[in-house]
C-alpha cells in the first residue's frame, strides 16, 4: 500500500497532490507534512499490531527537500520508536527526479534507511530521464514505474510492453520489485 496524502478544502472540495505539493516543497512545508503522514502510518500499524492483525508494508513519500540534511531520519526514528513498529512494515520512496538531482548524497541516505531496517523505492521511474546508472548506483528494493506506461496514447503499444517487460526482467535481475502505478482497468491488467 502508499500512503497519500489530499487536501479537502471547504470550498474547493478534494485538492490532489500536484495543486498544492509544489508550493509546500517551495514554502518548506513539505517536511511537515511527509513528517505527519509518516506518523499516521505508523500509528495505522500500531493499531493493526495492537489487534492481532499482520501489517501490510506501507510506501511513504519523502520529499526532495529531505534530501539535503540526512539527519532527517532522526525524526522519522523518533515516530516510529514512539509507536514501537517494526521498521520492515515501512518503506521509503524517492521519486525519480530526487535521485537525478542527488546520486551519490542518496546512495548514503538509502544505506542508512537499510541499516535502520526500512525498505526503500524508486517512485515514478521512467517519468524523467530514467538512467540505468540509477539502478546500478542506488541500492533500492523496489521500482515503481510510473502510470505514464500504461496510460495516453502509446500505453499498450509494442515500444511501451517491450520497455516494461525489459525493466521488470532487468528488476528480477537485479532481485528488486516492481509495482506497476497507476492501473485502473482491465486492459491495462491484461497488458501487464
Amino acid at each position: 500500500a502508499e500512503a497519500l496524502v489530499r487536501w479537502e478544502s471547504s470550498n474547493r472540495g478534494t485538492e490532489m497532490p500536484g495543486s498544492f505539493i509544489p508550493i509546500f516543497e517551495n514554502n518548506g512545508f513539505i517536511l511537515d507534512l511527509d513528517l505527519y503522514v509518516f506518523e499516521k502510518v505508523c500509528h495505522m500499524i500500531r493499531s493493526w499490531i495492537d489487534r492481532g492483525l499482520d501489517p501490510i508494508l506501507i510506501s511513504v513519500n519523502l520529499s526532495r527537500a529531505y534530501l539535503h540534511d540526512m539527519s532527517f531520519i532522526e525524526s522519522f526514528e523518533a515516530v516510529r520508536k514512539k509507536y514501537d513498529v517494526p521498521p520492515k512494515y515501512i518503506e521509503l520512496e524517492i521519486t525519480e527526479t530526487a535521485v537525478i538531482e542527488n546520486t551519490s548524497i542518496l546512495t548514503d541516505i538509502v544505506n542508512v534507511i537499510h541499516k535502520l531496517g526500512y525498505y526503500c523505492s524508486i517512485d515514478d521511474f521512467g517519468s524523467g530521464y530514467s538512467s540505468l546508472n540509477l539502478l546500478k548506483e542506488i541500492p533500492v528494493d523496489t521500482i515503481k514505474l510510473d502510470k505514464g506506461f500504461f496510460s495516453g496514447k502509446n500505453a499498450g503499444s509494442l515500444q511501451s510492453a517491450t520497455i516494461v517487460r525489459s525493466v521488470i526482467n532487468l528488476a528480477k535481475d537485479l532481485d528488486m520489485k516492481t509495482v506497476s502505478e497507476g492501473i485502473e482497468d482491465e486492459k491495462q491488467v491484461a497488458f501487464l
